[in-house]
């Protein structure tokens, strides 16, 4: 007598409202756990970069910073520095606002990102000064670079007003094994310099 196979076994209908249950749960935890790291890249981001102008803010600015140094050690490259000074900004804060002034930041901000490369880092050092930095770039090539900008950006004005706005920069590359904070002395004090030759100009150190 032939033997009766068993059926295949078969998931019961009590069975299946449980599995359902659990692919839910575990797409609605996935989703959480997708929510929680954008907000805390979103909060990251803030961390490191200027409310005003969505420039990085110092913090930013030093992690791109050892992020670049590495890389350019790495390939033996260059790595060029700008600081970039708004000039008569204390005069513009006082004819015509702190509102106008912040503006004003945010002008001189977007000019320099249309001018700039992708690879370029910007930074809010504080107040109306900047600092840019520009990887595998030698000093001729960033100083030309900052002119083109400083050029374009002396030919608008403030936003309602007929005041004309320049900025005063120094550049430097940086030294093999030279700190930052040795650089950026050397950028400050070329800055320095180009406001006291008259501003709206680029000085190179």
């Amino acid at each position: 007598m032939d033997s009766v196979r068993p059926l295949p076994c078969r998931q019961s209908l009590s069975e299946r409202p449980k599995s359902a249950t659990m692919f839910l749960e575990l797409a609605n935890a996935q989703q959480r756990i997708s929510e929680l790291e954008k907000a805390l890249q979103e909060a990251r981001a803030v961390a490191l970069t200027d409310p005003l102008t969505g420039a990085l803010n110092r913090r930013g600015f030093d992690e791109a910073y050892r992020r670049e140094s590495a890389r350019a050690r790495r390939k033996g490259a260059c790595i060029a520095l700008a600081m970039i000074d708004l000039d008569d900004f204390k005069k513009i804060n006082d004819e015509f606002g702190h509102a106008t002034g912040d503006g004003a930041l945010v002008q001189l901000v977007r000019i320099l990102r249309s001018g700039l490369r992708p690879s370029d880092i910007l930074c809010r050092f504080g107040g109306e000064e900047f600092v840019v930095l520009l990887p595998e770039t030698r000093r001729g090539d960033a100083a030309a670079a900052i002119r083109r900008i400083q050029r374009r950006f002396a030919a608008q004005t403030l936003p309602g007003t007929e005041t004309q706005l320049t900025f005063s920069a120094g550049v430097t590359a940086q030294n093999c094994g030279e700190s930052l904070e040795e650089t950026l002395a050397r950028v400050d004090a070329a800055t320095y310099t180009a406001k006291r030759n008259g501003k709206n100009c680029v000085v190179t150190g």
